[in-house]
Formats: structure tokens, sequence, C-alpha cells
């Protein structure tokens, strides 16, 4: 019998490799949900060694423990209130004196630590030689080298996981000065027992450096009015605020453990690495946004060009499919009603939009191996000052990125900004950003209207879908949130050759969303459709006689000026609000399939109201998930603010373009 050991928290800055570690020690064996309370997506995973196995839960990536943002509020709480085990801290060996602040911020939470030196090859190409045994002594953490991208130096840490035996804790000694120390002490024990979970030293620490959110722990005015008598004594014996003292200090702190422990072969100042080269193009003032559509039409032209074939194989299998299945069912007398379900509804719907799976899987494989290369942390960087017009921070365009993939993980991912304000306007913006679930409708309407040009008429949706989020943005900041936007201080990654298993795990873990999606609200969906199409009895399915004609036909007049007021439409957009595949799957349901679908559209559509459809599908209402996660993350108001903009801006939007268009092709 498999014999429990307990939990292991993993955490680590940023690009650190943290996802690869954690991969590889968990494997297969990992579940995601989110953290109590909020929307974070949060993720476990069981490491097994002969006999015994241990829970790993990975902490989100994070610089610090200020709580500033959810991110570091997350980490920190878990350390302190779930009291793990051990923490696993992941560095980057070639950027150890960075990596090492958040290791003095842990330490002081005084839990049993193992440190990975990550990415070694790295840091000896950089002319790095690391004292590891120097390094363990003065930190008094066990110290494991891998190269997880690699796989090397992952049995080293799983064995070093199990043969753990609890350390005394090490007192970095990180304050020598007297004041100092008398002052922590004199604190702690003012809010002895009274701190939760938290040690009364940390908690002191954190309340003599200002941490107001401590302050709200106390809950006591004569507490709070004695430690605000000791904190400014302090200031006045050291000369200066206590938050800029400990930060000098720890600061001090790193630099001796890395003059100590770290020897330098090559000037690293002067040394330009191939990511310098590389950024100095990439991220160049004039060069860096070019550079960056490119890279997206890139993506779409791949996109169609590798997954169109295996999406027609998939289209042709669905048909056969369902002829067989009616056959069957009909050779054995199974109702008209019943065949036309399995057939018209669930085969048909569902099946269009399967169709598009491989072209969705291979959209999600760029994205990781972008992200996983650094690239993506360079398109930040690039669109910082365009962001800035907008009055956004450029840490804002990666939430928006991610929106590419899907909204409801974007939208959780603003949790990463420290700005409060910036956080609810990225929020209300990210459903403009064309997710996964709108391409089957891109994939659909340009490869029968727009064959030649596919790649270009995607790029200019999501490039829309951009413009368009900018401009909201400006009118957002001016009427609602005016505040000045600090400026972007962010890491940019030397770039990397990306982890294969990472890379196709990414894309996998978010295809597979999509499928579960196909398995169980789009089938609901078009199960419905179905329902709506097939009766009353005694009309012709899909016809406007049936409830969901009549349905179309009451909504078809309001999308006439838009240059599709015909009721199918109206009905594919109206339950496209469940999940924008839906579009697709009503098609597909009232036509009979994907395979239809490239004969019957063009009697419905042209170039241009095909287009105009498109822009109301990529900016009307966002899905029922999106309106979720933004009623979670900025609360109901905004959440009917976010349907009520979009609404009215989709169809503005689609007017327009088909009303001017109008006048140039007739």
């Amino acid at each position: 019998m498999t014999k429990f050991e307990g939990t292991i928290a993993i955490t680590g800055n940023p690009n650190s490799g943290k996802s690869t570690i954690f991969n590889a020690l968990t494997g297969s064996k990992q579940v995601t949900g989110n953290w109590p309370g909020v929307t974070v997506e949060k993720k476990e995973g069981v490491l097994e060694l002969e006999d015994r196995k241990i829970r790993i839960v990975d902490l989100p990536g994070i610089y610090s423990l200020s709580a500033n943002s959810i991110d570091e509020r997350i980490a920190r709480d878990f350390i302190v209130n779930k009291n793990p085990d051990i923490v696993v801290i992941v560095m980057d060996a070639s950027n150890i004196e960075r990596n090492l602040y958040l290791y003095t911020e842990i330490a002081e939470l005084n839990p049993n630590v193992i440190i990975v030196l990550n990415m070694m090859d790295q840091a000896v190409s950089n002319g790095l030689i690391i004292n590891t045994k120097e390094l363990e002594n003065i930190l008094g953490a066990k110290i494991v080298i891998t190269i997880a991208n690699k796989g090397r130096g992952i049995k080293e840490l799983k064995r070093a996981i199990f043969d753990y035996k609890s350390q005394s804790k090490n007192d970095l000694r990180i304050f020598k000065d007297n004041n100092v120390i008398n002052a922590v002490k004199e604190v702690a024990n003012i809010i002895s027992g009274k701190t939760g979970n938290y040690s009364s030293r940390y908690v002191a620490i954190r309340l003599l450096e200002g941490d107001y959110e401590f302050y709200d722990l106390l809950k006591n005015k004569d507490i709070i009015e004695n430690i605000e008598k000791v904190r400014l004594g302090l200031e006045n014996k050291i000369g200066k605020d206590f938050e800029t003292y400990i930060a000098e200090k720890r600061y001090a702190f790193i630099h001796g453990v890395y003059k100590e422990c770290v020897e330098e072969k090559i000037d690293i100042n002067r040394r330009i690495t191939l990511s310098d080269k590389i950024d100095s193009v990439v991220t160049n003032r004039f060069l860096g946004i070019p550079i960056f559509l490119i890279m997206l039409w890139l993506s779409f032209v791949l996109v169609f060009k590798v997954g169109n074939p295996v999406a027609d194989l998939i289209d042709q299998f669905f048909g056969f499919l369902g002829d067989k299945t009616a056959g069957i069912m009909m050779y054995i007398h199974s109702p008209l009603w019943f065949i036309s379900l399995i057939k018209d509804g669930i085969i048909a719907g569902v099946g269009s939009v399967l169709v598009f799976f491989p072209n969705i899987f291979i959209m999600f494989l760029i994205f990781a191996f972008m992200e996983d290369s650094g690239y993506l942390a360079r398109a930040a960087f690039v669109m910082d000052k365009l962001m800035h017009k907008i009055g956004l921070h450029g840490k804002s365009f990666i939430p928006l990125i991610l929106g590419f993939g899907c909204n409801v993980p974007a939208i959780m991912a603003t949790r990463t900004l420290e700005n409060e304000k910036d956080r609810i306007i990225t929020i209300l913006i990210n459903p403009l950003m064309s997710c996964s679930a709108r391409l089957p409708i891109y994939l659909l309407l340009t490869g029968i209207f727009f064959k030649r040009n596919q790649g270009f008429v995607v790029l200019s949706l999501y490039l829309t879908g951009i413009i368009l989020a900018m401009l909201v943005a400006i009118v957002l900041k001016r009427v609602f949130f005016k505040h000045k936007t600090a400026p972007l201080i962010m890491e940019l990654p030397p770039y990397r050759l990306p982890s294969f298993n990472v890379v196709v795990k990414g894309a996998w873990n978010r295809s597979e969303m999509f499928l579960k999606k196909a398995g169980t609200i789009i089938i609901g969906g078009v199960v419905v459709v179905w329902l709506l199409s097939y009766f009353p009895f005694g009309c012709e399915y899909g016809s406007g006689s049936s409830y969901i004609g009549l349905l179309g036909k009451f909504m078809a007049p309001i999308f006439k000026p838009a240059g599709f007021g015909f009721w199918q439409a109206s009905v594919s957009l109206l339950f496209g609000v469940i999940a924008k595949e839906i579009v697709v799957g009503t098609f597909g349901t009232l036509f009979g399939g994907a395979n239809a679908l490239s004969s019957v559209l063009p009697h419905y559509f042209s170039p241009l109201s095909a287009y105009s459809f498109m822009l109301m599908s990529l900016i009307y209402f966002p899905c029922l998930a999106s309106i979720g996660a933004i009623k979670q993350e900025a609360g109901g108001k905004w959440a009917v603010f976010a349907v009520t903009y979009s609404l009215l801006l989709g169809y503005i939007v689609a007017v327009l373009f088909f009303q001017i268009g109008s006048l140039f092709v007739h």
C-alpha cells in the first residue's frame, strides 16, 4: 500500500523553470482547480517514489511576498496557513542574485526549504562557477542542481525531497544592528498570541515595515499606537524608514552571499549574449511591433496550412459517422425524431465544432512555444509605450495576449497587476481579445469566403479586437479611472530552447478545455437548438415554422443593417452567448454539419456580410464563463457594464462596417 508522506510547496520567480520542475516531478498525476475564495488556477500533483507519495502544490511564480498582488498573497498564506512539510524554491542559476531575494523573505516564515538551482547549463555558459557547498552553509538550506528542460537533476531532487530531514532554522543574520534586533523583539512581545498562524517575529518585521495588512490583523488601537511608537523611535535611530532599511539589508546580504559563493569567469557586464543580440532587433522601438504582427500572421498561416488538411479528414469522418449511424438506426426502426436528434443534432452540431480542433491545438502549440522561449515577455515590453498612451501598464498586455487562448484565465491573470484600477480596465477590455472559442467561426467563414487570404483576414480580426480594446481603455481611463500610470519595470528572461514536454503539455491542457466544452456545454447547446428546430410536431426540421425559426424571425430584422438579417444568423449569435463555439454548432445543427456549410452558407452570406458577422462575433457579449470571471474578479456592476457596452459596440461596428462597405462593393 502506498504511504502518504506529506505536502510540498513549489515556488520561485517567473521564468525560473518552476513549471518544468513541477511537471517533471508529477508527470500526468496533476489536477487543477481554483484557490479558495479566488478564481486563480491552482495546480496540484502527486510525486511517487517506491511505496511513498507526496502531494505537491505549485504556488504562483512571484518575485517577493510583499502581497501587493493576489499571487503573492496566495504564496505567503499557503506557506503560513497550510504549513507544508517543505518549500521548494526554484531559482534561475544564471540569475541567482535576483532570485535570492525571495528566499530571504521565505526564510523569515521559518519553513523547511530546498533550493533548486535550475538552468545550471545557462549559468556555466555565462561563465558562472557556483560554490553550492558554501551556499548551503550560509543559507542553511539543501541545494539541488538541475537542468529541468533536459531532465537532469530530477532524480536527485526527488531523492532530496523524500530523504529530507527537518533542519534547525538558520538565522540569516540580515539584521546586525542592535537597535533593529531590539525593536523586532519588542514588537514581537507586544503582539505575542495575536498573530494567528504567523510567527510573531515575521509579523513584527512586517509591522515595522508599515504593512497595513498586518495592522488590520491586530484590530486593536492601543496595540497599533504602541507599535507605531516603536517604529518611529527605530526610524529616528537608523535615520531612514524601516522599509527602505530592510530592503537595503536584504540586498546587501544577498550581494555578500553572491560574492562569497559565485565566481564570474567572464565579465557579465561586458558580455553580449545571444539574447542581447536578438533583443536588439525584436525589442527595437521601430521594428518591435511590426515583428510581433509578423509573428502573429505566421502563426495563423501555420494554423491553416497544417491544421486544415487534418480538419478536412475529421469533417469527412463526422459526415460518414452521421450517415452510417442514421442507416443503422433506421435499420433497427428507431423513431425518426431520435434519428434526427443523433444525426442532425449531436453528430452534425458537435462535429461542426470539433472539426476545428487541429487548428486550435496548433495555435495553442505556437503560443506555448513563444511563451516558453521567452518571446511573449518581449511582447509586453514592446507594447509598453503604446499601452502607456492609453493609460495602462505594459504588464496589462500579458493578460490581453493570454486572452487569445481563453478570456477566463486571462481575466484571472490580471491578479498580477498591482494597481486595482489598471486591473479593472484590463478585465473589462479582455473579452475583446479573440479567444480560441471564436476561432471556429473565423475558420469556417474565412475558409468559405476568403480562401486565398485566410491568414490576413484572421489577423485583421485579432488586430481589430486589440485596437477596440485600446480605444475602450482610453474612454474608461478618462471617464472612470483617472490616475497616473507607473513606469514598467520588468525582467526579460533569456531566450531558451523551449522544453518539448512543457510546450506539448501546455498546448494539450488548453486544448483539452475545448474538448471538455464539446462534451458538455456545446453538446447541451446543440441539443437545445435541435429541440427548438424539430418542434412543434409536423413542422419541417429547421424551418421558419419551427420554434427556433419563429424566435430567429423575431430577431432577424435587428441584424439586417449589419448584413446578416436571416434568422439562422440571429439564433446562432443568441446561443453563442453560452459559448462562442455554439455559433458554429448552431449552423451545423440547422444546415446539416460542417460538410454542408461550405455549400449552404454562400446562399446566405456575401464576403462583406460574412466579415461583418465575424466582427459581431468578436465583439458582442462575453460568454457566460467570462461574465462569471468578470463578476468574481471585478464585481457584479462591472460584469453588467461589460455585457452592455460589448453588445452596443459589436452592433455599431458591424452595422458601420457593412453599410460603409456596401457603398464600395455596389
